[in-house]
C-alpha cells in the first residue's frame, strides 16, 4: 500500500459476525475510499490492518457463503 490513512478520527464499528462479546470482536472503520481499516477490539490502541476494498469485500462474501 502506498499510503496509510490517518485513523486518529476513525469511527469504528463491530462486525455483525462478532459473538456478542464485549472484547472478542473485529472492528472496521468506514469512510476510507478504497481501503478498509480493521482492528482487534481487545487492542484498540494497537495497529490496524489496512485491506484493499475489493479484497475485504471478497473476504466478507467468503464468510457469508454457506459451508
Amino acid at each position: 500500500m502506498k499510503h496509510t490513512p490517518d485513523l486518529t478520527a476513525a469511527v469504528w464499528r463491530k462486525s455483525s459476525y462478532s459473538a456478542g462479546g464485549a472484547n472478542d470482536c473485529v472492528e472496521v472503520a468506514d469512510s476510507y475510499p478504497g481501503v478498509v481499516p480493521v482492528r482487534d477490539s481487545k487492542i484498540p490502541a494497537g495497529h490496524a490492518l489496512i485491506f484493499g476494498a475489493s479484497s475485504w469485500s471478497a473476504f466478507v462474501q467468503g464468510v457469508k457463503a454457506p459451508a
